[in-house]
């Protein structure tokens, strides 16, 4: 995937230099814009990855095309690659949505930034741990004294937690900073014995020809996974508030739209990004999107809708945490999360995005893919 050097399409933004220490400074860009009649100038979403290249956005896209933002005035932003840039961009104001692993949201509240996640996307753990064929091990305990390679040094706030749950002395465990997007070859040559991976990831690399067995989260881990963040205080200000309730309910109904015809949001995420399509093709794509609703819908039956967030999940996620000296004082699940725009968020005619879904006319590449073939061995990586 392309990862662009800076941000694009922006007017009147300004550019977050985030060093390796965590400081944040600033550098204009572009003359100023004009203003909206909106609560916000534009609203926008930054990216944890440093690209949009990816599918784990589907919903946006496919609720864009489908007009369920109309009327919205929104951005979204790559970011840097940097793993905590989101949520400092969201911090200081120059993002007004963040979509943090639950560890970077974490490093958030313990540096002291007013957060707050109104969103819950993962509502299982979408993160993994990668190994070369023949080496893995459902038994994590089994990497103490091994090496864990990372495309950012920030991730290890995503695996301590993980490891730690599973009985992992995380203390004996190494990582190593391997880079974006090169920490899976790494993986490949040897360079480590495991790498942290995510849903949908797993199909790209299929793509890459790295093909590995995995641990997977969503099969043995308790905890919560990406999460969309916003500054507490928007929640105060009744404007924004109803704002919010209508953007996050397009992406909602992208989520369902996604759910009912999973080929045809792929199609839109490639419409958007023909270098990703070229890399991915119709069938891995629809894998890897397939994948990823797994995680974001999660046990809808036990769920309150799309983004709901279950507070005992994210409490033994702050808990671990706090073991682990990743947070330093203890947080409430219920101070942090909130689910006071879940009901408005699913508030939305399913029966039209249903009728959406199924009268989309795919095009005869994505038309000849097999979701049911695709669904019986999407999990033909997991080490048995």
């Amino acid at each position: 995937m392309t990862k662009p050097s800076l941000p694009g399409g922006m007017t009147r933004r300004i550019f977050l230099q985030v060093s390796a220490a965590g400081v944040v400074s600033a550098t204009t860009l572009g003359a100023a814009g004009r203003a909206y009649a909106t609560p916000y100038e534009k609203f926008t979403w930054i990216s944890p990855r440093g690209t949009l290249e990816v599918l784990d956005d589907f919903p946006y896209w496919a609720g864009k095309k489908m007009g369920y933002f109309d009327g919205l005035n929104t951005d979204m932003q790559p970011g840097p690659s940097d793993g905590t840039a989101t949520v400092k961009f969201v911090d200081v104001g120059q993002a007004d949505m963040g979509f943090p692993s639950p560890g970077v949201f974490s490093f958030a509240l313990q540096n002291g930034m007013k957060l707050k996640s109104v969103f819950h996307m993962g509502a299982l753990d979408t993160f993994s741990i990668a190994f070369r064929k023949g080496e893995g091990s459902n038994d994590l305990k089994k990497l103490e004294g091994k090496t864990i390679l990372l495309g950012s040094a920030a991730w290890q706030s995503i695996v301590d937690p993980m490891l730690a749950v599973q009985g992992v002395d995380v203390t004996k465990v190494k990582y190593v900073e391997a880079g974006w997007p090169t920490w899976a070859t790494a993986l490949q040559a040897g360079q480590g014995d495991a790498a942290l991976s995510w849903e949908g990831l797993r199909a790209e690399w299929i793509a890459k020809g790295l093909d590995f067995e995995y641990w997977l989260g969503v099969q043995h881990s308790p905890l919560p996974a990406n999460t969309f963040v916003i500054r507490a205080a928007d929640l105060e200000d009744p404007d924004k508030k109803v704002f919010l309730e209508k953007y996050l309910k397009a992406w909602a109904m992208g989520l369902e739209f996604g759910y009912q015809n999973p080929r045809a949001a792929v199609e839109a995420v490639f419409e958007q990004f023909p270098t990703l399509a070229t890399n991915l093709g119709p069938e891995l794509g629809t894998t890897s999107i397939l994948e990823q609703i797994n995680v974001f819908r999660g046990d809808m039956a036990k769920r309150g809708g799309w983004g709901w967030h279950d507070m005992a999940s994210w409490q033994a996620f702050f808990d671990v945490t706090l073991k682990l000296g990743q947070i330093t004082s203890p947080v409430k699940a219920e101070d942090v999360c909130t689910n006071e725009l879940i009901s408005g968020a699913n508030d939305f005619d399913k029966a039209k995005v249903k009728a959406d879904a199924d009268g989309y006319k795919l095009t005869d590449a994505f038309a000849k893919v097999d979701v049911e073939t695709i669904k019986a061995h999407m999990f033909d990586q997991a080490i048995k």
